[in-house]
């Protein structure tokens, strides 16, 4: 037989609503009490009656999050946090890859509206494609609570990002101060156009613009796809038809991991020959061969926040729309020391 919360109560000595509060983890309940029941819902191996609770509430504990490719270092990183932050306020998290694939957001939106999450967190790649648009037929009409993470610019929902833009502007700001002049990017806008390639390559030819750098678009290199092995290509087919720059700004740090294989391979020194830059600073960046410089920001922090916000657009699904920008900065590590002359 499945164990209820009465069930649970009865075994912890508290009552059902006590239980019901630990579970939903909206309501304050003491350290001590929570332990007990914690213990009672493992040892009755109680797993709550996600149907019935909807019948209740017209809430499912269930959000779903949908990123482009998962197999990025970031990705995983971010629906790591996801998925913590998440489970802290009595949410399951449903993951979804949508890829190139509008398909696939138009789906969760779908269920969104049948009421089976209750709530989207959506990046999308660029306006255009994103079930965002009301030009797609199936968003046309109000959105079930939904929240966009990442560049793409949109006014109908809250939104929850990083200002590329100017984080590419330091970073190119960062190489410029190091010495080097001739700096290009790996990941700007080419076969595929996606909204934070536009504003990373803005960023980039802004602090050229500024410091008197002439524009030079050969060096700005295009992918299909913002992965390492993607970036160790367009680096390699970069350096077999042009000289070496003095530096590489890689729009990812996965790309620019991808970016220093390929130098080393060519017996190219980071940084003393070229210097290799990046942008989320994921975990592996720190511990790269030499360790990464890269525009950091706070990935939990943008994580709570979008939580924050979808659970006030849950509660209030008329509000407008809110867009917050979590704070960067630009970390100098050992690939883009300056060279001594």
């Amino acid at each position: 037989m499945r164990s209820t919360v009465k069930d649970v109560a009865a075994r912890a000595g508290v009552s059902p609503k006590t239980v019901s509060n630990v579970i939903n983890g909206t309501v304050f309940v003491r350290p001590e009490t929570r332990a007990r029941v914690e213990e009672a819902l493992a040892e009755l191996d109680y797993v709550p009656n996600l149907g019935a609770r909807g019948l209740r509430n017209g809430r499912y504990g269930l959000i779903a999050l949908a990123l482009p490719d998962l197999s990025t270092a970031y990705s995983a990183e971010l629906a790591h946090h996801f998925v913590e932050e998440g489970h802290a306020r009595g949410w399951g998290v449903q993951i979804e890859e949508t890829a190139a694939e509008p398909r696939r957001e138009r789906d969760l939106l779908s269920r969104a509206r049948s009421q089976l999450v209750d709530g989207l967190v959506l990046n999308p790649v660029s306006l255009e494609d994103s079930v965002i648009n009301d030009e797609v037929g199936l968003a046309r009409g109000p959105l079930p609570p939904t929240v966009l993470i990442g560049e793409v610019v949109q006014g109908r929902t809250d939104q929850v990002g990083v200002d590329s833009v100017l984080g590419a502007r330091h970073m190119t700001e960062h190489l410029l101060a190091t010495g080097r002049r001739r700096i290009a990017v790996v990941g700007a806008p080419g076969a595929i156009e996606t909204a934070a390639a536009r504003q990373r390559t803005e960023g980039y030819r802004q602090a050229l613009e500024a410091a008197g750098v002439p524009l030079d678009p050969s060096l700005e290199i295009t992918v299909p796809r913002w992965t390492t092995e993607a970036a160790v290509d367009g680096v390699r087919a970069f350096l077999d038809a042009h000289e070496p720059p003095d530096a590489f700004f890689c729009f990812t740090d996965s790309m620019a991991v991808g970016a220093v294989s390929v130098l080393w391979k060519r017996g190219l020194r980071v940084p003393d020959d070229i210097a290799v830059a990046g942008f989320d600073d994921v975990v592996a960046s720190r511990y790269a061969v030499p360790p990464l410089t890269t525009v950091a920001f706070d990935l939990r922090q943008l994580v709570v926040t979008t939580l924050e916000l979808l659970a006030e657009r849950i509660a209030e699904p008329g509000r407008a729309p809110r867009r917050v920008m979590v704070p960067h900065h630009v970390v100098a590590r050992e690939s883009t020391a300056a060279v001594e002359a």
